[in-house]
Formats: C-alpha cells, structure tokens, sequence
C-alpha cells in the first residue's frame, strides 16, 4: 500500500468514477483501475461496486476512505513541517474566501501578500462560508476566510479578525421605513430577504427570533449580501446587513434587541501544520 493507491481510491471515491479521477490525478484511466486493483488485492477486499456507468463504494470501502484521508494528510503535513525548516515562504498554497469577505476586506491584504511573497502559488476559491469550512474541515484547504461558525467543531481553529455589526434594514419608501421603532414580532408580518437557512449567517438572526418564540418569515433567500441589498432596496422585504454595506437606498430600522455582531476571520485544522505561506497570510490578516 502506497501513496499513489491512496489517491487514486480517494479520488474515485469522491468523484464517483474512475475517469473523473484519472483527469483529476493527470494519469490514465487504466492507470487508474490498476492501482485500485492492486489495493484491492493488498486488502483482499473489494473497495467499490460498478454498476452501469455508476461507482459506489463497497462497505469495506466506506470503512477505509477516512483512514486513507488521515494517511495522506499525515504524509502531507510531514512534509509541509519538513519543508518549514527552510523559512522560504514558497510553494501551493490552498486558500477559500466567501464571497463577503473577498469583495469587501480581502482585497488589500491579498495584494500586500502577492508582492512580498511572489513564489507562493496561490490556490484561491471563493465559496460561501460553509462550504469553506467543510474544506477545512476534511483537510481539502489549508486555510479559509469567512463568517465564523457560531459553534465550531472541535477540530478548527478559528480567529475573529474583523467584527461585522448587522442592522435590520427596509427600503426608504418601505411601510416601516417611518416608523420610530419596529418590534421583531411586527417584523414576522413582512418578507424577510436572508441568506440561506444553513449559512451561519441565519443561525445567528434565528437565534434572536427563536429567543423571543418567533418564527422568521423569509420571502427570498440568496447567499450573496450585495444582491440581498438590492433586493432590499427595490422594496420586496426588510433584511439584515452589515453597516458598511448601508447606503442611502436603505433606511435603519430600530427594533430594541440586542445588538446582532458576526465575526470574520481564518479557520484551519488543529491537526494540520501550516506552511510558511500559510503562516505569513495569518500574520498579515492579524494586523489588517
């Protein structure tokens, strides 16, 4: 059992098909098929059921794909602690931001980066929150930019950088745009324009309904808060956004609650070393 039998059967297993594995590994599908045959036979246990076009995987490998992950990303990280010793702040560096963070606070840092750090290939997605964090989490990303999750897995770390302050927001010539102070309960009685109800983002406003024993009444929902602000600012519902995206399309309703905060900062894994240029963009993001 080696390494490359490891991803080859960690990349058919999360791709569901040995060709897509192949283009994914820049090896042949026959290549492919042989290193899964020859771990199959180390095993002496059948790893995947094919059926038609359709690969799925077999118990014994369903039992064997989180141990092969741990495997790979133990070798990964010797190497990346190897490679540290250097102090040469080169090489891959995978990196996820939402899309929030990417528009509105990553930009100067990833330029001071960029400049001081010209060796550094930098492997950059942008994807909402909890895609980001579900990447770190299974060791596919090394570090990610985003909306913090209100409880964490033990597993990530996690550091607040920036703290963004939400306001309950309507259009200017919205009916509650006048009206001194609106209840959350009143709020319940108009369309509510919020990111999705598995984003942190929601977890943290539902929090603040559910204390008071309501129920949010979400017309639309989009995970992306230029297009909520918008959306918002057209009249089709009140939302929540943070104050550096308010302009004079939209007027601040109060409603008496207590103040709702989001944090943005970086996760990575606790198990996981991080390279030098890992380290570096951490150290500029702390003095952002």
């Amino acid at each position: 059992m080696d390494t490359n039998t490891l991803s080859a059967f960690i990349a058919v297993a999360e791709s569901h098909s040995f060709s897509l594995a192949a283009e994914q590994l820049f090896i042949t599908q026959s290549a492919v098929s042989k290193r899964i045959a020859q771990l199959e036979d180390q095993l002496s246990q059948k790893l995947f059921d094919r059926i038609g076009r359709k690969v799925t995987l077999t118990e014994a490998g369903r039992e064997l794909l989180p141990r092969a992950k741990t495997i790979i990303s133990a070798i990964k990280d010797a190497g990346r602690a190897m490679g540290n010793l250097s102090g040469i702040v080169k090489g891959p560096l995978s990196l996820a931001a939402s899309h929030h963070i990417s528009l509105h606070r990553l930009p100067p840092v990833l330029r001071r980066f960029t400049k001081e750090h010209p060796d550094v290939q930098l492997n950059l997605r942008f994807d909402e929150s909890e895609i980001a964090y579900n990447g770190v989490l299974h060791g596919d990303l090394e570090l990610a930019l985003i909306t913090l999750a209100p409880q964490p897995d033990p597993a990530i770390y996690s550091q607040s950088i920036w703290i963004d302050k939400l306001q309950y927001v309507v259009s200017r010539d919205h009916v509650l745009a006048d009206k001194k102070h609106v209840s959350l309960e009143e709020l319940t009685n108009y369309a509510a324009i919020l990111p999705g109800a598995s984003t942190f983002t929601q977890q943290i406003v539902t929090e603040q309904f559910r204390r008071q024993a309501l129920d949010l009444n979400v017309g639309i929902s989009t995970n992306y808060l230029d297009t909520i602000r918008m959306m918002v600012s057209i009249g089709l519902g009140w939302s929540l956004l943070p104050e550096t995206m308010i302009d004079s399309s939209l007027t601040v309703i109060e409603t008496g609650s207590a103040p709702i905060q989001r944090h943005l900062g970086y996760i990575h894994h606790r198990d996981r070393t991080l390279s030098n240029a890992a380290s570096k963009l951490v150290e500029m993001l702390s003095y952002s």
